[in-house]
């Protein structure tokens, strides 16, 4: 198993590594966040370990990048920060799990094992996909570009059902049956409307436009 770690003191890098070799695994470290950015991109890795506190990127910012792409990797997220406000902004960022400072190695080992068999037996969170919009149907969370988009329920039932039809046009009547579950009503613009919610929130200052128009036949969600 390929481990990378991120992590700014190098006595706690050490310890770590000295652990993790003497257990059989392979583990690349990265001092600051740029560097485990740029480790993280040249191959892929069974789990990431990041420490919060690192120079030029930090852990939850590293996080988010990891997050945004498209291979997907168990995230545990070290710090000697331990109030339950830097722990959510970790998890929002996508950790998978958070270990306070200072820890025994067994205990960082057993929930390294814990999260690369759970990743093993389940497969990754369920994704969808398009560009850097990535809507996780585990826990309905949207992020675009690593940040996360807030959704009402319509917006996100919306969204979900065009990704999940990404390249193909879908109707209007498609989308009130399949999302507003009820029969189209040709004289109302609700989805319009709401097809211009999305746009503000996921196509508005990003790039490239991802919700197209197709005269007369529908949407598509696409690149280009």
């Amino acid at each position: 198993m390929k481990i990378l770690l991120v992590e700014d003191e190098p006595q706690v890098a050490s310890f770590i590594k000295k652990g993790f070799e003497h257990e059989g695994y392979e583990l690349t470290v990265g001092y600051d966040g740029s560097t485990g950015w740029s480790l993280y991109q040249q191959q892929p890795y069974d789990l990431v370990i990041l420490d919060v506190n690192l120079p030029h990127l930090n852990g939850v910012e590293l996080c988010r990048l990891i997050r945004a792409g498209r291979h997907r990797v168990p995230v545990l997220m070290l710090t000697a920060l331990d109030s339950l406000a830097d722990k959510e902004a970790g998890f929002e960022a996508g950790a998978d799990d958070y270990l306070a400072k200072p820890f025994a190695f067994r205990e960082l080992l057993l929930r390294a094992r814990a999260l690369t068999k759970r990743y093993a037996e389940t497969g990754a969170p369920q994704l969808l996909r398009l560009a850097d919009l990535e809507l996780n149907l585990d826990s309905k969370i949207v992020t675009r570009a690593g940040r996360r988009i807030d959704l009402t329920t319509r917006e996100y039932s919306l969204l979900e059902h065009l990704l999940l039809n990404q390249g193909r046009i879908v109707s209007r009547v498609d989308i009130a049956e399949r999302v507003w579950e009820v029969d189209f009503d040709t004289t109302t613009n609700i989805i319009d409307v709401y097809i211009g919610y999305l746009r503000k929130k996921i196509d508005k200052g990003f790039e490239p436009k991802l919700i197209h128009t197709v005269v007369g036949m529908g949407y598509v969600m696409r690149e280009q």
